[in-house]
């Protein structure tokens, strides 16, 4: 794993675990909608889409504005519950230690908001210790769209063949996959190893350990 000089990760079931803060407000939109019979593991599966896409898939709704307005509800009990509710994977912090020690770049790109992802990273993370952070705000298009990949390698001066994209899920592995970038699979998430033997890897790997 040394090759690399910039390693980019996914958020939510790669850095750190937030299904908590995720379920309490979907299931409040969902309730406060009359769809009460959504399991949690059903909200899980939906983890690393963007909002509006896991409420349709939630609640098979299609009309956009509907969608919009479920997101704005959720993203409003977001700021009150999303950080509260939102940990640490044990590795998380001693793995990107040693690769800032040596020498590398660390940045995120998540479909979560960069402001919520910021607010996190500010209460656990010493000031500017991240070198790039993308959010679902900085990109018209969104993961397994490459467009928050590409922004942050070239933001980060590293390339291709010198990135790492580390995430959880398939969508993650499809990301790296669309611009040929190599890609370490963390099973912290409900992802299965399975599932991620499907897609191109250099790794996949119980958590972020085998990084170091």
């Amino acid at each position: 794993m040394n090759k690399y000089n910039a390693y980019i990760f996914d958020f939510d079931y790669t850095l750190a675990d937030s299904s908590k803060g995720i379920i309490m407000c979907f299931r409040y939109v969902l309730e406060n909608h009359g769809y009460h019979d959504v399991s949690d593991h059903q909200i899980k599966l939906t983890i690393g889409k963007t909002l509006e896409e896991s409420f349709s898939i939630l609640t098979s709704i299609t009309d956009k504005e509907t969608l919009t307005s479920y997101t704005k509800e959720y993203v409003k009990k977001a700021d009150d519950w999303m950080t509260a509710n939102t940990v640490l994977f044990p590795e998380t912090l001693s793995v990107l230690n040693t690769l800032k020690e040596r020498g590398a770049k660390i940045g995120i790109v998540s479909t979560k908001y960069r402001y919520r992802i910021m607010e996190f990273v500010d209460k656990e993370f010493s000031k500017g210790f991240f070198d790039i952070i993308i959010g679902a705000e900085d990109v018209t298009a969104h993961k397994p769209d490459p467009a928050g990949l590409v922004l942050a390698i070239n933001s980060l001066q590293s390339d291709l063949e010198k990135c790492l994209y580390i995430g959880d899920s398939i969508i993650d592995a499809k990301t790296a996959q669309a611009i040929g970038v190599d890609f370490y699979g963390a099973l912290n998430g409900i992802t299965t190893r399975e599932e991620l033997l499907v897609y191109p890897y250099v790794k996949i790997s119980d958590n972020l350990s085998d990084l170091i």
